[in-house]
């Protein structure tokens, strides 16, 4: 009797102390954020004022901006450096790259009629016509009651610094207009802006700027789990988050970014199937051209958007307080649970057989 009852203890030591290993949650806290791609760019021609309208519409938490900064010094927002891909228009205006071309010469472009001839499943009538959006109009539109998450992308850089252009102004015209309006506060307090970059300098020149805006640091696809969780170090010091592709996502960089406080948003998630696969996995927010397909994937655990946002951010500065002292060393992707598990359990069995001797004594 006295044996069973020491056994159970033991086990019940174990498994209390396995679970306080285990407690300690994702950053986000197992809050998915629903990031609208480029708004909700598989139904709607990308970063225009439809694409956002159905993004929010479908469920989306943010709405995603990529940034170019045209001649006369004007954010636009526009995913690549060339119009070609997207616009329709007079040659001399929309082709070539956005930084060749003013503001005027870019607003002549149709950005809609693009997206009917690609995706005619999609298409409507209402989309051609469409214009390129600045930032400035953007922030008029949506106003500091919507969340954004905005990439600085920039071509022409200087040698030896790819992706990032130190003439062109691009991060501080950024935080003039959220500055302009008020979104530099929340997002410093609740996240309501990430800016992420593939550039390093470029996020480590906002974070000089202003330390407290939370930052991202992207992942071009040619990198993999490991080459990532080599970086998280130095992207720690500057960056809440990383922004990986969907393909280099594993048990192992979730592990290791988490380890370190640091959010996970991989891009760029379509079907189903894999937004529950990385949603198992421990993602804490995804970049997905059909926001309406990644809401319906987590169902009731999907919040309002400035609630995810806050969310994030208290838990991230929680998990950040938790923390402490000196980071977190690298476990390559070998779990810390491990370890702790088995001192869980040795120090059950020790309690054990502690119990063991005392009842094997003779009374006194």
């Amino acid at each position: 009797m006295r044996y069973t009852m020491a056994l159970s203890l033991a086990l019940l030591v174990s498994l209390v102390f396995a679970e306080t290993a285990t407690a300690k949650k994702a950053p986000a806290e197992e809050q998915v954020l629903n990031i609208g791609h480029r708004g909700a760019a598989g139904l709607a021609p990308e970063h225009t004022t439809a694409s956002y309208d159905l993004a929010l519409e479908l469920g989306a938490d943010y709405i995603e901006q990529d940034l170019r900064m045209t001649k006369d010094g004007v954010l636009v927002v526009i995913h690549d450096e060339d119009l070609d891909r997207t616009t329709r228009g007079p040659a001399k205006n929309c082709t070539g790259p956005v930084s060749d071309k003013t503001l005027a010469q870019i607003k002549t472009c149709d950005v809609g009629s693009f997206f009917n001839e690609r995706y005619p499943e999609y298409a409507r009538d209402k989309y051609a016509g469409l214009k390129i959006l600045t930032l400035e109009e953007v922030f008029k539109r949506y106003g500091p009651q919507t969340n954004y998450y905005i990439e600085t992308r920039s071509s022409e850089a200087p040698p030896g610094n790819p992706g990032v252009d130190d003439s062109s102004g691009m991060e501080e015209e950024l935080l003039r207009l959220m500055d302009q309006y008020g979104l530099r506060e929340p997002a410093a307090n609740s996240w309501r802006v990430l800016i992420q970059s593939f550039v390093p300098a470029s996020l480590a020149e906002i974070h000089a700027q202003d330390p407290a805006l939370p930052l991202v640091q992207l992942y071009s696809a040619e990198e993999t789990s490991e080459t990532i969780q080599a970086d998280l170090e130095a992207a720690q010091a500057y960056a809440v988050g990383i922004g990986p592709s969907q393909d280099d996502v594993d048990s192992g960089l979730v592990e290791a970014a988490h380890a370190r406080c640091l959010v996970i948003h991989p891009y760029t998630l379509e079907e189903k199937s894999n937004m529950r696969d990385l949603v198992a996995l421990g993602v804490d927010g995804m970049f997905t051209n059909f926001p309406d397909r990644l809401d319906e994937v987590l169902g009731e655990s999907a919040v309002d958007g400035n609630l995810a946002a806050g969310r994030a951010a208290e838990a991230y500065r929680a998990c950040q307080s938790e923390a402490g002292g000196p980071a977190i060393p690298n476990t390559g992707g070998i779990s810390l649970l491990i370890p702790v598990a088995l001192g869980a359990l040795l120090l059950g069995l020790g309690l054990a057989a502690t119990m063991l001797r005392r009842a094997a004594r003779p009374p006194r």
